[in-house]
């Protein structure tokens, strides 16, 4: 009973107040001997309710240990400069993005006559054109079919590889056009 006493006791008369953030919170260490190591503790008191989120990024550290020195008043002032001149850089990359975007979108308005998506004509380009005696035709559902009128004649060299081994013959690819 005499050991929690005095520990209670010892909370309060052995801290040492480091510094204030700017919202308030106040903070404190006091060196503890726990199983013959000398120990620093460090702790937060927060003004009115607590908010863990209202701890600045370079107290955090402090607290954690990361950090051997408590941060400075002018240290804080200067990181609390960078955040703001942070915040305005953001707002100005978001505004120039909008600007773009809204310069995309009239330009994009003005072309939406064209529907956008593969090139049809030049797929069907790559193909061997119908030879002399072949028929095209078109069927009711949009496709192409080709026909032979002569059936003597041989179909046309196709584009595609064929066979494999000693009777491999390898396609001939043309580019669209």
């Amino acid at each position: 009973m005499s050991k929690l006493f005095a520990r209670i006791a010892g909370f309060f008369s052995n801290r040492t107040f480091i510094g204030v953030d700017k919202a308030g919170n106040r903070y404190f260490t006091r060196k503890e001997e726990i199983d013959g190591i000398l120990k620093e503790k460090r702790w937060v008191e927060f003004k009115g309710e607590e908010d863990p989120t209202s701890i600045p990024v370079e107290w955090i550290c402090w607290l954690n240990g990361q950090r051997k020195i408590a941060p400075t008043p002018e240290e804080i002032m200067e990181l609390e400069a960078r955040r703001e001149r942070v915040r305005l850089n953001v707002a100005l990359l978001k505004k120039e993005e909008e600007e773009r975007k809204a310069r995309e979108g009239s330009k994009k308005a003005v072309n939406s006559g064209k529907v956008g998506g593969p090139d049809l004509k030049s797929f069907i380009r790559q193909f061997p054109s119908a030879s002399e005696g072949d028929r095209v035709e078109q069927t009711s559902d949009g496709r192409i079919k080709e026909t032979q009128e002569e059936k003597g004649k041989p179909l046309p060299e196709s584009s595609e590889p064929t066979g494999s081994g000693a009777s491999y013959k390898p396609g001939t690819w043309q580019p669209p056009t």
